[in-house]
């Protein structure tokens, strides 16, 4: 496992069924950008979501994660070999890989040492991908209440690990030390009803922590605020996340 403490593997069941997917027009974009497809590696996959996208465009996927718990619920293809490993320790051969991707995860990466890893692995021309999304969009009084439980909010403001500051600022400000390639603006969108957005917010690692830490749900603070806000539980709303990437070359060695 990497430095960080395992924020997910507690609730993997939930944490795998409650996260919104990415587009398919941005593993095609990858595709397009990385110019041999036979061997793309997802680090710290989770339960698969990004590997089951990018496995279309490539031959072959190893989808890795440092979780045990995380795995028992991947999602599984052909074409798709799961291993558990820490993203700064991989194993998998020098010189072996096409395009390395990450989701929502490397800023909990020692990024020095997988940096390193990348470099080692990858093929000459090779991509490296690395990704994350922050706070949901719903409407301007919703979103308010979810200002609340962000990263810096008054609610959950601390409770949050400081690697998600990165998040919170669009990964503009992590460590990419490779020759940039432009990438557009993806997003992410979901109809969801009130409860599906709950379930979600329930896989926080914040909302984790301060409930063992003050013995309840911090949710409860809110649930009235979105509920004036939402109307009928059962009434679908459009949620949107913006998508911030990194995409870089690897360099010929």
């Amino acid at each position: 496992m990497s430095r960080a403490v395992d924020h997910f593997s507690s609730t993997s069941k939930e944490y795998s069924f409650s996260r919104p997917t990415y587009p398919d027009i941005l593993y095609k974009f990858l595709s397009d950008v990385t110019p041999n497809k036979d061997i793309a590696w997802d680090c710290a996959t989770g339960n698969g979501q990004a590997a089951i996208g990018i496995c279309k465009y490539f031959k072959n996927v190893i989808a890795s994660d440092a979780s045990k718990g995380q795995l028992k619920y991947q999602f599984n293809r052909n074409n798709i070999r799961y291993e558990m490993f820490p993203a700064e320790n991989p194993n998998i051969p020098d010189n072996s890989i096409d395009l390395t991707i990450v989701a929502q995860a490397a800023h909990w990466f020692d990024l020095d040492k997988f940096y390193k890893e990348v470099i080692r692995i990858s093929k000459s021309n090779s991509v490296l991908a690395i990704w994350s999304y922050g706070m949901h969009k719903i409407d301007n009084n919703i979103d308010k209440i979810s200002e609340k439980l962000n990263v810096g909010g008054d609610i959950l403001g601390r409770y949050w690990p400081g690697e998600t500051n990165y998040v919170k600022e669009d990964y503009k400000t992590i460590l990419f030390p490779f020759q940039e390639i432009p990438s557009p603006k993806f997003e992410m969108t979901v109809n969801w009803n009130l409860n599906d957005l709950v379930n979600y917010m329930q896989t926080w690692s914040a909302v984790k922590r301060f409930s063992i830490e003050n013995k309840y749900n911090p949710l409860d603070l809110v649930m009235d605020d979105l509920e004036r806000s939402w109307g009928e539980h059962d009434k679908r709303k459009v949620v949107k996340w913006d998508i911030s990437m990194r995409v870089g070359k690897i360099q010929s060695r």
